[in-house]
C-alpha cells in the first residue's frame, strides 16, 4: 500500500498539463454547463469515484462528501472567474483521478471529516479550472449552475452503481473500477488519453 501511495504521489507531483480544460467549448449557458462535465474523462472519473467512495463509506459520507465537493467546486469556480491565481491546476486534477481511484480500489475507510478534507482539495482545483474559463456575468453563473447539477448527477450515478454492487455482494467490481480510474489517471499523466 505504501508503494502505491508513493507512486501516486510521484505521478501527481511530476504530472505535466493534461490540457483537459483548454478550449472546451461554450461556457455561457446552463446547457453548456450541464454538458461540459460529461465531455471530460477527468471530471467523469473523479466525480463517479467520489460517489463510489461515499457509497463504500456509507452513513453521513453519502451526502456529506458529494455536497462538500459541489460547494467547494463552486467556490473554486468563483475564484477562477475572478482571475485569482492558483498553481498546479492540471497536475492536481490528474492527481485527483489517481488518488480517488486509489481510495476506491483500496476501499480506504477514513473518518468523514478526513475524507471531506481530501475531497475539498480536489474540488477546489476542479472548480477553479472550469471557473477560469468563464466570464463573471449571468451567463457564467448559469454555466456554473449547470456544471454543479451535472456534477451532482455524476456523484449520484456513482453512489447508485456502488450501492447496487454492494447489495449484490459485488464490492470487488467497485474496487476494480477504482483500479481502472488509477489507470485512467496514469493515461492522462502520460498523454495516452
Amino acid at each position: 500500500m505504501k508503494r502505491l501511495f508513493a507512486t501516486a504521489t510521484f505521478l501527481s507531483l511530476t504530472a505535466g498539463p493534461a490540457f483537459a480544460h483548454v478550449g472546451h467549448g461554450s461556457t455561457a449557458s446552463l446547457a453548456a454547463g450541464l454538458s461540459h462535465p460529461l465531455a471530460g474523462i477527468d471530471h467523469v472519473t473523479a466525480m463517479v469515484m467520489v460517489g463510489f467512495w461515499a457509497a463504500l463509506k456509507g452513513g453521513r459520507a453519502l451526502w456529506v462528501w458529494p455536497a462538500v465537493f459541489i460547494a467547494v467546486m463552486l467556490f473554486g469556480g468563483i475564484l477562477g472567474m475572478r482571475g485569482i491565481s492558483l498553481p498546479f491546476i492540471e497536475p492536481a486534477i490528474v492527481a485527483s483521478v489517481v488518488a480517488l481511484g486509489i481510495l476506491v480500489a483500496l476501499a480506504v475507510d477514513l473518518p468523514v471529516a478526513a475524507g471531506g478534507a481530501i475531497i475539498t482539495v480536489f474540488a477546489l482545483f476542479h472548480g477553479f479550472a472550469h471557473g477560469s474559463e468563464v466570464t463573471g456575468n449571468v451567463s457564467g453563473m448559469e454555466y456554473m449552475a449547470g456544471f454543479a447539477l451535472a456534477t451532482a448527477a455524476l456523484h449520484l450515478a456513482g453512489i447508485g452503481f456502488a450501492k447496487t454492487m454492494i447489495y449484490f455482494a459485488l464490492r470487488l467490481a467497485i474496487r476494480v473500477a477504482g483500479v481502472l480510474c488509477v489507470l485512467t489517471g496514469a493515461g492522462l499523466f502520460t498523454g495516452i488519453i
